[in-house]
């Protein structure tokens, strides 16, 4: 007998715009059936599970439209490395590695943010040496752009003084030439491509507990941008019946031939994992100064660095358009989203002259433009994947390093003005996949100690708490999911989750503390908070 659920006395918000809000809602399987009158005078049975929801909040499931879901649970798992000091960030890792024996494994850490230290520097592997104990260790930057290794690491991936810069990255070197222990880019490939990988049950381990992570904080979709080889512990969560989290699976360019031969669409469908994007990376980031901008960063020559050609992103397009996969583009810099919204139009024109679908690409990231190049979004019909918790930590490097041309960065409103399809993520572990932070963010562009102050940074491409909701449940629905999901509708998929309070009448400044109660996937709930 399918199981149903009549949650009543609530305050549902439908993602509806201007709707009215509703008080019923009626779930009967995987699907929504009614919502309002029509859900409390549905017929009931022994089946039908009443809950008297005592006028808490209701949502659609949250989207995170932009996460790499196996880094994440490596990150769980790994030292937390986001500190306000080089001092503060080795004395974790000291933590770590005196806990553990002398015997060679790896230590991974996440987070380390040169830019938050006093005064901002790079630090270098000697410092890691210091704390090893014994063992190879590698920090990721806070944007996944860079990491630091120490000599061990090193030595075990072959970098030493004769070693080339690989293309797209670059090796730091100290006045002698020797690696100073940070990989910029493509470098820190080097290291990754050494350290062996957790066993097949570690890493089905890590990645269901992150699922109940997501859950937790009312995530019910994920676009997953991690890499082929995340696929596998996909497959055995889904195989053991543990895999409840609606996913996105995008895949990177590099692969493109493989996924093509192998006919990954229908594999990826067949075990019930949605089939998204083919993912390419038009640039670095802005932490390390390799966006590819196109005027020199404040107080600099550099431009950074363009990581592909027009003409190689057209190839790729035109290549991955015959198996019906659309494109995503990693573009930070505004000489890389021009670059990339430039090849999208020509891509545009092929489809049309080869009469093949109409395929939503998107840009991930957009994190600043050229005031000229807003407008494509909409003309092209691309959507802007944008992350709103990286204009909070990121607004003070941000104006060191751009300056005036802030004016069109995060330009949420702009974007949103311009007719654009909008849809956010956290981009986690680079950020937290927190989505209340998110919301925060988007709607008052402060971080959470209230700066730069109450109008925010760049006020005026803030949004309306209703936008960057859409942004994270109906957007997304719309233009990337296979079902009928963001809405609490008649006949679209059962993801909701249940707050306490109504965040639409909150201070902005208390959204980000906002807590789930409960979590529903597919008619399901998933996640119950335990406390009060």
């Amino acid at each position: 007998m399918t199981e149903k659920y009549l949650l009543y006395n609530a305050n549902i918000y439908c993602g509806i715009p201007f709707a009215q809000a509703y008080t019923a809602l009626l779930v009967e399987g995987d699907t929504i059936r009614a919502v309002g009158e029509q859900a409390l005078r549905h017929p009931k049975d022994m089946s039908t599970h009443l809950l008297d929801l005592q006028g808490a909040t209701v949502w659609p499931g949250l989207v995170d439209s932009h996460l790499h879901l196996a880094q994440l649970a490596e990150q769980l798992n790994a030292v937390d490395c986001e500190t306000r000091s080089l001092k503060e960030c080795l004395e974790r890792i000291q933590k770590k590695t005196a806990a553990l024996p002398k015997d060679g494994s790896w230590i991974r850490g996440f987070g380390f943010n040169q830019n938050a230290w006093d005064p901002p520097q790079y630090p270098n592997r000697a410092d890691l040496d210091r704390v090893s104990n014994g063992h190879p260790i590698v920090v990721y930057a806070k944007s996944l752009h860079a990491s630091w290794a120490n000599s061990s690491a090193l030595q075990l991936a072959g970098i030493d003084e004769s070693t080339p810069d690989p293309k797209g990255g670059r090796i730091l070197r100290d006045s002698f030439g020797s690696p100073t222990g940070v990989l910029i880019e493509n470098a820190s490939l080097l290291v990754d491509q050494v350290i062996p990988p957790p066993d097949a049950q570690e890493a089905h381990t890590s990645l269901r507990n992150a699922q109940n992570f997501l859950f937790s904080l009312g995530i019910t979709t994920v676009h997953d941008f991690d890499r082929w080889n995340s696929l596998e512990s996909l497959f055995s969560l889904q195989e053991s019946g543990e895999l409840s989290l609606n996913v996105i699976k995008q895949m990177p360019c590099d692969s493109l031939s493989r996924l093509l031969s192998e006919n990954l669409r229908s594999k990826l469908t067949a075990r019930q994992i949605t089939p998204g994007w083919i993912k390419c990376f038009a640039d670095g980031a802005l932490g390390p100064q390799s966006a590819a901008m196109l005027q020199p960063y404040e107080n600099s020559t550099e431009c950074g660095l363009l990581l592909l050609t027009e003409d190689e992103l057209l190839e790729t397009g035109k290549q991955a358009a015959a198996g019906a996969w659309p494109l995503s583009v990693h573009a930070i810099g505004d000489a890389a989203n021009q670059l990339v919204l430039r090849a999208f139009a020509r891509l545009r024109e092929y489809e049309a002259q080869n009469k093949l679908p109409h395929l939503l690409h998107r840009v991930e990231h957009a994190q600043v433009l050229a005031p000229q190049d807003i407008v494509a979004f909409k003309e092209l019909n691309v959507i802007a994947s944008m992350q709103p918790v990286h204009a909070s930590s990121d607004m003070h490097t941000a104006q060191r390093h751009w300056g005036d041309r802030n004016a069109t960065s995060y330009a949420w409103h702009a974007l949103e003005q311009a007719g654009a399809r909008l849809i956010f993520g956290s981009d986690a572990p680079v950020e937290s996949p927190n989505p209340f932070l998110g919301l925060y963010a988007a709607i008052t562009r402060r971080n959470l100690s209230g700066e730069p102050g109450p109008q925010g940074w760049h006020p005026e491409n803030r949004v309306s708490l209703r936008t960057a909701l859409d942004a994270y449940t109906v957007n997304p629905g719309l233009y990337c999911s296979t079902a009928l999901r963001g809405r609490l509708a008649s006949g679209w998929k059962a993801d909701l989750i249940i707050l306490d309070e109504d965040p639409f009448t909150l201070n902005p400044q208390d959204l980000a503390a906002c807590k789930v109660r409960s979590t529903m996937v597919n008619g399901k709930f998933v996640y119950e908070r335990n406390e009060p």
